[in-house]
Order: structure tokens, then C-alpha cells, then sequence
């Protein structure tokens, strides 16, 4: 029961993360659970990323503020989230259109 509880926050951390509205807000509720095969690779970086992590992981790559919003935040950090883990993951999907240097505090989107 604790493994899905902690895999459900993640999930709706990352969804802030990744997500965004027309507005360009970052919003939980929206995209949460489309990025749930990214939990374990977003905290571990041996850990294989699943098509399914990179398309959802894809389609919001665009939005590199939003990712340093949340991934910076206190709730992020007590999730046991990882920020430069997470922000590997456009690498380990290997997108080409990723936003390669972006800076996120004291992270390099490699």
C-alpha cells in the first residue's frame, strides 16, 4: 500500500513537472497520471526508461521552467526525487530537441 501511495505523489509531482496548461501553468491534475512510468527512472538513474516514460516525457519537453519549478521545489525534494535524475530523462530518451543546457538552479539540463 506505501509503494502506491509514494508512486501516486510521484506521479503527481511529475505531472507538475512536465505538464502544462493553454496558459502555460504548470498543473498537476491534467497530466499526473500519463507520466507514472517514470517514477523509478526519475530516482534512479540506472534504472531503464520505458517508451512509455519518454512519450509522456516528450510531449511536455518543451516547457523547461515548469520542470525547474517543481523538480526545485520542497515537495519534489520530500518525494525523494532526484532533480538531476529527473532532469536526465529528455537525455535518456535521447530527444534531440531537448533543451540542452537549459539552466535549473543549480542543474544543467544535460
Amino acid at each position: 500500500m506505501a509503494f502506491s501511495f509514494t508512486k501516486l505523489f510521484f506521479v503527481l509531482i511529475l505531472g507538475v513537472v512536465l505538464g502544462a496548461n493553454a496558459a502555460d501553468k504548470c498543473v498537476v491534475e491534467s497530466e499526473a497520471m500519463k507520466l507514472a512510468p517514470c517514477m523509478e527512472a526519475a530516482q534512479n538513474a540506472n534504472a531503464p526508461v520505458s517508451a512509455s516514460c519518454c512519450n509522456a516525457v516528450h510531449k511536455f519537453s518543451t516547457d523547461p521552467a515548469c520542470l525547474c519549478t517543481v523538480l526545485l521545489s520542497k515537495t519534489a525534494k520530500d518525494a525523494g526525487i532526484d532533480p538531476a535524475i529527473a532532469l536526465s530523462l529528455p537525455k535518456r530518451c535521447q530527444f534531440s530537441d531537448r533543451p540542452v543546457g537549459y539552466k535549473c538552479g543549480a542543474y544543467t539540463v544535460p
